[in-house]
């Protein structure tokens, strides 16, 4: 794998890390990368909204993710696009990417593409105020699985931090540092930050390939870390279920991806994804944590790259 990588042969790798049981086993960094770099892994840290929310209820801040998002939310009104069915939109519609409102990432004619919100300012009134979208080319949620269709909306990712910090009453990113990051001794790190000043939970952060590491580990222990709760055991094990399809044999949980990896055998497998095939991931069949960075950012082929270091080298490695 080492020497396939420096060759080049999967383009821009910069790290690979595996632990097994909660031990560093393998770290490798590649490309100009070295244990101190601070990875931009685009949209892996959306999954950090799932964090946010599971640590807000935790902490008792947040009822239920069934709560409906305008309990804590206070955007401007009149809203735009009035629909008595905004009101009923809740945090789990926005961990799963299955809101009505019309916002499509992949789709460059979507009213709530990213690349529109990038240049307003309020990135929160400019999701709250989307029509209500229809599903005009394949199933409605009632005829899909799990009932829901994903439409990949990263501005519902940035509201579900806006969410969060409403409902605790302090800016969601000194409420991760204290209840997460600060735990798992993760220090050096560079936050983004949307044009008001909140937490970019579309992703952006800069964390460090070990700093990773610590977060999927929490997920694989439960939540546990050091003999301290940071998240529930029911809300991990809420997180990393199936909630919507997202493609041919992949799904989505909470702003987190389902698939399985390996050669002869599959396993299941839950992870952190974003551009340039960004990977943070866990195999609780296997008591194994990954993680893998690049820089090979809007590479068509990026995505494929990781999988294939996952299938063909890491997976078998560990299986025996």
């Amino acid at each position: 794998m080492e020497e396939n990588v420096i060759k080049g042969d999967y383009e821009y790798i910069t790290s690979i890390l595996v632990a097994k049981k909660g031990k560093l086993v393998y770290e490798e960094y590649f490309n100009g990368s070295t244990v101190d770099t601070k990875h931009n892994t685009r949209s892996a840290t959306k999954t950090i909204a799932t964090i946010l929310v599971g640590l807000a209820l935790e902490n008792g801040h947040i009822g239920s993710e069934k709560d409906r998002i305008f309990t804590y939310l206070k955007p401007r009104k009149p809203i735009q696009n009035e629909d008595p069915r905004k009101d009923e939109i809740t945090i789990e519609d926005l961990l799963t990417m299955s809101s009505i409102l019309e916002c499509d990432d992949n789709n460059s004619f979507s009213r709530g593409n990213e690349e529109r919100m990038y240049i307003i300012e309020d990135w929160l009134q400019f999701f709250v105020d989307l029509p209500v979208g229809s599903y005009p080319f394949g199933p409605k949620p009632e005829e899909s699985p799990y009932g829901r269709v994903m439409r990949y909306c990263s501005a519902g990712a940035v509201a579900l931090a806006e969410v969060v910090q409403a409902a605790v009453g302090q800016p969601a990113d000194a409420f991760l540092k204290e209840n997460f990051l600060d735990p798992l001794e993760i220090k050096d790190f560079e936050f983004d930050y949307t044009p008001t000043h909140v937490l970019n939970t579309a992703g952006g952060s800069g964390y460090k390939s070990r700093d990773f590491l610590k977060m999927i580990q929490v997920f694989l222990q439960k939540g546990q870390w050091n003999g301290e709760e940071l998240l529930s055991e029911d809300w991990i094990a809420k997180a990393t279920l199936p909630k919507v399809n997202a493609r041919p044999d992949v799904d989505y949980g909470y702003l987190i991806w389902l698939k399985s990896f390996g050669s002869e055998k599959k396993y299941s497998t839950y992870y952190m994804s974003g551009n340039g095939g960004q990977k943070v991931l866990a195999i609780p069949e296997l008591d194994l944590a990954v993680v893998i960075t690049t820089t090979n950012y809007g590479n068509r082929k990026a995505h494929g790259y990781t999988d294939e270091l996952m299938d063909r080298y890491i997976v078998p490695a560990f299986e025996k």
